[in-house]
């Protein structure tokens, strides 16, 4: 979900051939959601193969991973490692929601309400360890780069952003900021109309950046203020305080400086705090050497198509557009980061 800091962040509308040339990472579980839930068939239920697996998330990583290369953006995705133990809670609390929803479903199935069957169908997502690694295989027979995270895979892709490894994240959720990423790239994988989950109303989606540098100027607070104001909000970590959006929370740490002092004037305490801020302000990460290779052709099509039923006539003409976007330079000058 991502702590909600709307609000106060600034945002600027964009075009993905603004950003040609750049090397970005991509919160890979974030994007994998977006596709299990956007990519379906006309029933609500995701696309499958001939055998009953789920390509939902193949087909968004093919066709909207082509769509960054052709627009000059070289995508390093990011997958999940072992998640910090204190977002037990939200997983736990994750896991009711969909237990609900799943229900839900199966009483609009038995009812005949195929619309509401629909629409609770696309909120019913689970990421297996073989969509897991059926991703990372195709990707790397893309020649994309893929690197496990040691923990929250937005922490490591912000980490790559903030150290100056890539230029943002792609990623639908602001807690990249807490991590440090220098920019949010925002709708960067949909486009157009898109359906309001749970509702019959559509919404028209464009990309965005979303500034580090921008919002903590604007706002006239530090980075580390920041991080104090996403956990009063509440994160994926702690519950945040009561009645505290992201304006209140911001008029909260300008009044008295910093989350510590805001908690003893209003007498109120958030467990393991430390450890929380502790954990934005310096994540678990690793290191890595960012390397594309040469998209494997045959094996692309092999796994596409001779394993999951994709049509070779649909995948095949893209096969020269991945091939032309990984040789593509990208952009080394000190003011791509800065």
């Amino acid at each position: 979900m991502g702590v909600d800091l709307g609000e106060i962040v600034v945002r600027s509308p964009t075009t993905l051939k603004e950003h040609s040339g750049q090397t970005v990472s991509v919160d890979a579980y974030n994007i994998i959601y977006q596709f299990l839930s956007s990519i379906r068939g006309p029933n609500g239920e995701p696309l499958r193969d001939s055998q009953g697996r789920v390509t939902s998330h193949l087909s968004g990583l093919f066709y909207r991973t082509v769509n960054l290369l052709e627009s000059g953006i070289r995508p390093v995705f990011v997958f999940d490692g072992r998640p910090f133990e204190l977002k037990a809670r939200t997983l736990e609390e994750r896991a009711m929601v969909k237990a609900r929803d799943l229900e839900a479903y199966q009483e609009a199935v038995e009812a005949g309400d195929a619309e509401r069957a629909r629409s609770l169908a696309s909120r019913i997502n689970y990421i297996t360890d073989e969509i897991v690694q059926e991703s990372k295989a195709l990707l790397g027979l893309m020649g994309l780069p893929v690197v496990q995270a040691p923990s929250e895979g937005e922490a490591q892709a912000s980490y790559m952003s903030r150290a100056g490894l890539v230029y943002g994240v792609i990623s639908q959720d602001y807690d990249c900021l807490l991590f440090g990423a220098r920019r949010v790239l925002r709708n960067f994988t949909v486009s157009g109309r898109r359906r309001v989950p749970g509702k019959n109303v559509y919404q028209n989606v464009s990309p965005e950046v979303a500034s580090l540098e921008e919002t903590l100027r604007q706002n006239g607070i530090t980075y580390e203020q920041l991080v104090d104001i996403g956990i009063m909000v509440g994160t994926d970590f702690n519950s945040g305080l009561s009645r505290v959006g992201a304006k209140t929370a911001l008029k909260l740490v300008k009044k008295y400086g910093d989350i510590t002092r805001v908690l003893e004037a209003r007498g109120e305490v958030i467990e393991n705090l430390d450890r929380i801020r502790s954990f934005f302000l310096d994540p678990p990460h690793v290191d890595t050497e960012i390397r594309f290779g040469r998209p494997d052709r045959e094996g692309i099509l092999r796994f596409l198509c001779g394993e999951h039923d994709f049509s070779r006539e649909r995948v095949e003409p893209y096969l020269d557009t991945i091939e032309a976007g990984l040789s593509r330079g990208s952009q080394s000058s000190l003011d791509t980061f800065f």
